[in-house]
């Protein structure tokens, strides 16, 4: 972790101790700042670390072990607020401390932090890619009554996930099969749009209908043609 000290200079002010991770590590994310000063990052040795800044400035991390036995290439993070919380009658709802991961193993899964347990557990592995993840992205939900992951495969798919209950399954719908690796995934501030990054050297923009499919809006070249 980097702090900028003064004006355009830089001081290292954590760097993770030695066996957290014991291989290259992938991804890292911060939490929504709702949560404090919260990192994930995930590696090729299967774990996902998380790395916390208490009040005193001093930095704790913990991981969990094999989250991907393959390896790990992606994390993101939910939005804070629970599904339908910003539309909902009333307030407080507690927020929401939640990730996704992607990994080598050809999996998507969805973490919870358990009170009860202390700890990070795994809530839903979801399976939909013939090949790595290369790629997880939860969109903002700006109060919308369910979540939604987009996922990014070595397989040339993007997938929609999405969840109507934060207790219910998850389904998915195909959004592309880009014939090529698809790299990144990224949602529009409203999560109303996603930017697709593949290996045809193309970005492209989707956005769902009202009928539930999504269309291009880019002029990239389709990628089903």
């Amino acid at each position: 972790m980097w702090k900028e000290v003064a004006d355009g200079v830089w001081h290292p002010v954590f760097t993770s101790p030695p066996g957290l991770h014991t291989a290259s590590v992938n991804a890292c994310a911060w939490a929504p700042h709702e949560l404090g000063l919260l990192l994930a990052a995930g590696s090729s040795d299967g774990c996902i670390s998380f790395t916390t800044c208490a009040q005193d400035g001093s930095w704790s991390p913990t991981k969990v072990e094999r989250a991907h036995l393959l390896g790990v290439t992606s994390v993101s993070w939910a939005p804070p607020q629970p599904p339908g919380s910003l539309v909902a009658a009333g307030s407080g709802a507690p927020l929401v401390r939640r990730l996704a991961s992607g990994g080598c193993d050809n999996a998507v899964k969805v973490w919870g932090f358990s009170d009860a347990r202390g700890g990070w557990v795994e809530e839903h592995v979801l399976k939909g890619h013939a090949d790595w993840v290369r790629d997880v992205a939860w969109a903002p939900n700006l109060g919308m009554p369910r979540n939604t992951i987009a996922s990014a495969g070595q397989d040339g798919k993007v997938l929609i996930w999405t969840q109507a209950d934060a207790n219910g399954p998850w389904t998915s719908t195909l959004l592309a099969d880009f014939r090529t690796v698809v790299w990144r995934v990224s949602w529009s501030a409203f999560g109303n749009v996603l930017a697709v990054a593949d290996g045809s050297n193309n970005v492209s923009l989707w956005k769902e209908g009202p009928d539930g499919a999504w269309a291009q809006l880019a002029d990239a070249p389709d990628p089903s043609a």
